[in-house]
């Protein structure tokens, strides 16, 4: 049986980053439709089979929230924002009218991809007979991490992370906006009972991997430290 191609559909009146992003998409197997503005983005919502849509917001002769919200009408496979503005209430308007993700300009391609890549791999789980399976790719401000490779890139500069900082990172990433207890922590990672110095462990561990992210204790971008509880990172 002949599997059908992903189709997606990226548009941008930005040339060179729609180009760029289709360069991207296209090495990852990916079947790309690419416009600059946005009658032929919906003649091509219209007459293709898509499975997801890259959007920009500022096209010249529609905004791309019309445009999301016309698809929302008809169809619901994912659809990513892009936008150069970084206002709250922008990315609440796209999330209001059905947008799934939402990205600023500049943007990482990797991190694009990989949010591709969730999208559709979510829109898949949802959308199919077959069991959920736990979701494997966590993307957001430059960071990204493949739990099937273990693999962890950082503005597209690969880390070079134990299994356990890995294992580390990811149970923080997941919990996104809430502080995870020491013990939490070392219960999640090394599967163990907690003892009182089982928390140098995990500090040893958070400092290592601070070293690697090249991110700072005293202000940090992503690992927190919340005094007498344990670490967070923000969403």
């Amino acid at each position: 049986m002949m599997l059908l191609a992903t189709n997606i559909l990226i548009a941008d009146d930005e040339q060179a980053i729609a180009d760029l992003v289709a360069v991207y998409l296209e090495n990852e197997n990916y079947h790309v439709f690419k416009f600059y503005n946005g009658k032929d983005t919906l003649n091509c919502v219209e007459n293709e089979r898509l499975d997801l849509a890259i959007l920009d917001v500022m096209l010249p002769d529609m905004d791309g929230f019309s445009i999301c919200q016309q698809i929302r009408e008809k169809h619901n496979f994912p659809v990513i924002m892009l936008t150069a503005k970084e206002e709250e209430i922008d990315k609440i308007t796209g999330l209001t009218l059905g947008a799934d993700d939402y990205i600023t300009k500049p943007f990482r391609p990797l991190e694009l991809i990989a949010r591709v890549k969730a999208q559709l791999r979510r829109f898949t789980k949802y959308n199919s007979a077959e069991p959920n399976q736990e979701e494997h790719l966590i993307a957001f401000s430059g960071l990204v991490l493949d739990k099937k490779t273990h693999e962890c890139t950082l503005n597209e500069k690969r880390l070079s992370l134990t299994p356990t900082e890995f294992s580390i990172l990811w149970v923080l990433c997941s919990n996104r906006g809430r502080v995870v207890s020491s013990e939490e922590l070392f219960h999640e990672v090394w599967g163990d009972k907690y003892f009182t110095n089982s928390n140098n462990t995990v500090m040893v561990h958070i400092r290592h991997l601070r070293e690697k992210m090249h991110d700072s204790a005293e202000h940090p971008k992503y690992i927190k430290t919340v005094w007498g509880v344990g670490y967070k990172i923000e969403k």
